[in-house]
């Protein structure tokens, strides 16, 4: 998850687009007979006897960050591991990225999975750090990922369809997924939806659902000031603009308790905000910013500057479009919320109301862009435990190991429901 607004640009193209790709042709079958459709019985069954060893696998990629566009040893352990598995396997896809194509033995849909291998680099570590770090949860999602695979796989005869698994690399640069994409990853394998966990400060064994809302966007602004007075109105000129924020970035851990709860309730203080930051430097004040929803980008865009050229001879630009938010389908967040009740329990689900964090971003945006999906927060906050210690970017950031197993549990039954082809699939239909 990309955490700091001040420090991202999108890179455009697609690096290792030119990689040859062998994707395989979409829902076709394998040989075999067709057994009983895969249920969540089979699925649990398989995630407890690869559990532990999927823990192990998650501490071997924690003890070899990568940042991003670096994921070279990260990619390779996935490729080993979803061959092992019996999937087709592409590798330099948009950079480091490995796509695995997983062809159940029954006709069905195609489905994608897309998990994140880059660490966090220094720079966007809460307070700084020596060097890349996995303290935003890349390595549970790989492994989550890897899990859900080998579990289908396991299950092939009772597959239906396909699922494609996206291990992407560079997401905390907002540049892996366009990189795929670019790369014909979603076309070439004719994706007809995607989804994707992230660890999140909830109790471990809780997932939080985004239906209709997500991660915000990203924009940014830069002014000129001219003048002997320069200096001066630039420190002003940024107080000026920074107060349009609505919302703070928290600095002790009883906000970002209060932050968890908020995004949580329903038309609570996280339902429409401004994240602002503008800093002077000499006679230039940078700005980014996001805001929720991404409809009041030009409102927000008109104030900044209407603030700037309130300063004579201020010049005032702006990026040709603002980096989207991540907007999930209300009705596909439903659906897989009713799903996970209904195989690990009501208390398993909560709903988050509000874009959160409203001070990260999520380049999964560019996916949802195209097809339609669910991003879900798998709770990884162990009982008791310091708030730091699941929420993303922070220095103590130390997730419940126990969550791997519950995530490949509830990612391996939805998609192996998703791929079903039926007259009236749960999402389509008014579901």
């Amino acid at each position: 998850m990309e955490r700091s607004p001040a420090r991202r640009t999108l890179l455009a193209g697609a690096a290792g687009a030119g990689a040859a790709i062998v994707w395989g042709a979409a829902g076709r079958g394998v040989a075999g007979g067709w057994g009983r459709p895969a249920g969540q019985a089979a699925v649990d069954a398989e995630a407890a006897r690869l559990k532990q060893r999927l823990i192990r696998l998650r501490r071997d990629i924690h003890r070899h960050p990568e940042g991003p566009g670096q994921e070279q040893r990260t990619a390779a352990v996935v490729a080993r591991e979803l061959r092992a598995a019996g999937l087709r396997v592409t590798t330099g896809v948009g950079g480091h990225g490995v796509v695995g194509v997983l062809r159940g033995s029954r006709p069905g849909r195609t489905v994608a999975y897309r998990a994140d291998m880059d660490a966090v680099p220094p720079t966007d570590i809460v307070g700084g750090g020596p060097a890349p770090a996995h303290l935003c949860g890349h390595d549970i999602h790989t492994a989550v990922a890897l899990g859900v695979a080998q579990v289908l796989a396991r299950l092939r005869q009772q597959l239906s369809g396909t699922v494609v698994f996206l291990f992407q690399p560079a997401e905390e640069a907002l540049s892996g997924a366009r990189a795929m994409i670019d790369a014909g990853v979603l076309e070439r394998t004719r994706v007809e939806e995607i989804h994707a966990l992230h660890c999140g400060p909830f109790p471990v064994g809780r997932f939080a659902v985004t239906a209709g809302y997500g991660l915000p966007g990203q924009d940014k602004a830069e002014v000129t000031l001219s003048g002997p007075d320069a200096p001066d109105a630039a420190r002003r000129l940024a107080a000026e603009i920074g107060a349009l924020a609505t919302v703070t970035p928290p600095q002790t851990p009883a906000d970002l308790e209060r932050m968890v709860a908020d995004a949580q309730t329903p038309d609570g203080p996280l339902a429409r905000f401004v994240a602002i930051r503008a800093r002077a430097q000499e006679a230039k004040v940078s700005v980014s910013y996001r805001c929720w929803p991404q409809e009041r980008y030009p409102e927000v865009r008109e104030h900044i500057r209407r603030l700037a050229t309130s300063y004579p001879g201020a010049g005032v630009t702006f990026p040709a479009e603002p980096f989207p938010a991540m907007v999930c389908p209300e009705r596909d967040g439903l659906v897989l919320a009713r799903h996970l009740r209904r195989t690990l329990g009501r208390d398993a689900v909560t709903n988050l109301h509000a874009a959160f964090p409203p001070f990260s971003g999520e380049d999964f945006a560019l996916y949802l862009n195209r097809v339609p999906g669910t991003f879900t927060f798998l709770g990884v906050r162990a009982p008791d435990a310091p708030i730091t210690h699941s929420y993303p970017h922070y220095p103590d950031f130390a997730p419940d190991e126990r969550a791997i197993g519950l995530g490949v549990r509830a990612m391996a039954g939805w998609l192996a429901e998703r791929t079903r082809s039926m007259p009236d699939l749960p999402g389509r239909s008014g579901d």
